[in-house]
């Protein structure tokens, strides 16, 4: 609308307009014009009470751009005071804000308004005050359009600071980052056109940090760089939260990566985490800082840039990889692979990443896992400083086991926990497969798979074993040697007791049924498995796990046969797989001890 469209005579227009009047005479008789800039703020608030009260009144929304327009006209004046519109600018930004939820034409007038503000303040001000405004509305609303006009200013007044553009542009990416975490974690993966916009107003800021960075010296150049590859692979994590996989969202990653040259980052330095220890080294100094808190997604959009790239090949067109070549460097290498694994950890592991995002990261670990090329280390040195890291990514890999509803996506993260399991030097491993039946308690299922994988293990320990026997003496076997302490953890708890039935049934069979393999494989090499066989294991093992829990099966039984028939049925059915493997287990090692004459 322009200033002839004006209806000058409305009353709303001439109250604002008197009010706004106000400011410049009081100014001029007394130099204070406190009270006078809160009548304006008055004002609008009144206003805006209206049309939220009335949001389906036409002529309130009408009313509201006739007020807003005739606010720019007032600030736009050649004539008006500079003392004047310093003292609005310090309010109107975070006012007039609130407007642009009201009808695409006001959004039109607040974004007018606050650049106008912004081409005629001073950048230090302007930063403190439009952060000001983010942070408060981040506290009322949630909705992409209150943030817009905001950020579109922001972005300008990075371009306009002078000095210390590094320290200044530094505070006010948390409050940025702030505003995207409120709209993310209010709608979740729900989007529409606003969404895109207020990303396309945050990849603005980052566009302008860019410029600002160029005209840097050196030292200051690199950390402003590296500050905004930090940003950008925070954007990157928020996007896919709101979007998943789709698209719109490889669209603005294609946008971010072209980001990746100019800040430092590298394919291969994201996807093993070492560009991000020398990005926040270089923007946190050698000081204990928590400005790092406020990039809490880094390590998922370091993830996601990879996956996308492995998606698709206009991602990786935009940061100019080969993508190829960094798989190829992580399937040479068991420790690029080990850091690789534990940096997709934090994407697996996050509630907020959707199912089909974690399966792409599924898909790219196995991409690492094929064709990997064995290469020599020093295996026990290395794998433990990774073991707590690669415990963790397991984990995170069982998270996705336990809990996806796809099939497909089941079966792949059972593949990709087999590979990492498998890649892993066999003491590390042991350690690491204790820990996880341990902290699988509540997970049975889980358990029994891990101990199926075990039994795996013995029977390739055995193959080798028989392989290596006619050029040299057979060895003991690593995992048949310590396997029967995996067993006991389910078989005999450490809190003591027989297993809780029928709760851990499908852990105590898969337990049994190692035992039962293990028992009979080494009654084939007798002197490769003394430990198994010695008389004193197999008469621990028989009256600490087997009796006991013969006597709890046997009970359970007969107490289910004292009620219903149906219920008879549950219960022998529940304990079938359980009983199949205790009773041929209790019978071998009776008939060692027999033939021990312990028996």
């Amino acid at each position: 609308m322009t200033e002839k469209e004006i209806p000058s005579g409305h009353p709303l227009v001439l109250r604002l307009h008197e009010t706004l009047t106000n400011c410049s005479k009081i100014f001029a008789e007394t130099g204070d014009i406190s009270k006078s800039v809160a009548d304006v703020v008055e004002f609008l608030n009144s206003i805006l009470d209206d049309v939220v009260s009335n949001p389906e009144d036409q002529s309130f929304k009408e009313n509201t751009v006739l007020v807003l327009t005739e606010l720019n006209l007032f600030i736009s004046s050649p004539s008006l005071d500079e003392t004047v519109l310093d003292a609005l600018s310090f309010v109107l930004p975070e006012v007039v804000a609130q407007f642009a939820s009201v009808s695409d034409m006001c959004r039109e007038m607040v974004e007018s308004i606050i650049n106008h503000i912004v081409s005629t303040s001073n950048p230090r001000d302007m930063l403190a005050i439009l952060c000001e405004a983010l942070d408060s509305h981040c506290k009322v609303f949630q909705e992409p359009v209150y943030f817009t006009p905001l950020l579109s200013g922001l972005a300008r007044v990075f371009l306009c600071i002078k000095r210390r553009k590094f320290e200044q542009i530094k505070v006010a990416l948390p409050v940025i980052l702030n505003v995207l975490k409120s709209v993310t974690a209010e709608y979740g993966n729900e989007r529409d056109g606003y969404f895109d916009e207020l990303f396309a107003r945050v990849l603005n800021i980052a566009t302008s940090m860019q410029e600002v960075s160029e005209k840097m010296e050196a030292k200051e150049k690199e950390k402003l760089k590296a500050l905004l590859g930090l940003f950008v692979l925070e954007m990157m994590a928020s996007s896919h939260i709101l979007a998943g996989v789709d698209l719109n969202c490889i669209s603005l990653v294609v946008q971010l990566s072209r980001f990746f040259p100019s800040c430092g980052l590298s394919y291969i330095g994201l996807v093993t985490g070492s560009v991000l220890e020398n990005v926040t080294s270089l923007i946190c100094g050698e000081d204990d800082d928590d400005y790092m808190k406020s990039f809490p997604l880094i390590k998922q959009g370091a993830s996601i840039s990879v996956i996308c790239a492995h998606m698709s090949d206009e991602v990786e067109t935009a940061v100019k990889e080969d993508l190829s070549v960094v798989k190829h460097q992580l399937q040479c290498s068991r420790i690029k692979r080990w850091q690789a694994v534990g940096m997709f950890k934090y994407l697996l592991l996050s509630a907020d990443q959707s199912w089909e995002v974690k399966n792409h990261a599924i898909e790219f670990l196995l991409s690492i896992f094929n064709g990997k090329v064995s290469e020599a280390c020093d295996e026990v040195e290395e794998c433990s400083f990774y073991t707590p890291s690669l415990l963790a990514a397991l984990q995170a890999i069982q998270k996705v086991i336990i809990f996806t509803s796809g099939a497909l996506i089941r079966n792949k993260a059972f593949s990709a926990f087999k590979m990492v399991l498998a890649d892993i030097p066999s003491c590390q491993r042991f350690d690491i497969i204790k820990a996880l039946i341990i902290l699988n308690t509540n997970t049975p299922s889980m358990i029994g798979l891990l101990l199926g994988l075990v039994k795996d293990m013995v029977y390739e320990d055995y193959q080798l074993g028989r392989e290596a026997e006619n050029t040299a003496p057979l060895k003991v076997p690593f995992w048949s040697s310590n396997v029967l302490e995996l067993l006991e953890l389910v078989l005999r708890p450490p809190k003591g007791g027989p297993p809780s039935l029928p709760e851990q049934n499908d852990a105590v069979s898969a337990a049994l049924t190692v035992y039962r393999f293990l028992l009979m494989i080494s009654s084939k090499e007798e002197k490769s498995y003394t430990e198994v066989l010695s008389e004193s294991s197999l008469r621990k093992l028989y009256s600490e796990w087997l009796l006991p829990l013969r006597t709890l099966v046997s009970g359970m039984v007969e107490e289910s046969k004292e009620g219903s028939s149906q219920l008879e049925v549950e219960i022998n059915c529940s304990f079938l797989p359980v009983m199949s493997n205790l009773y041929p287990c209790i019978e071998l090692v009776e008939e060692k001890l027999r033939n021990l004459g312990s028996l």
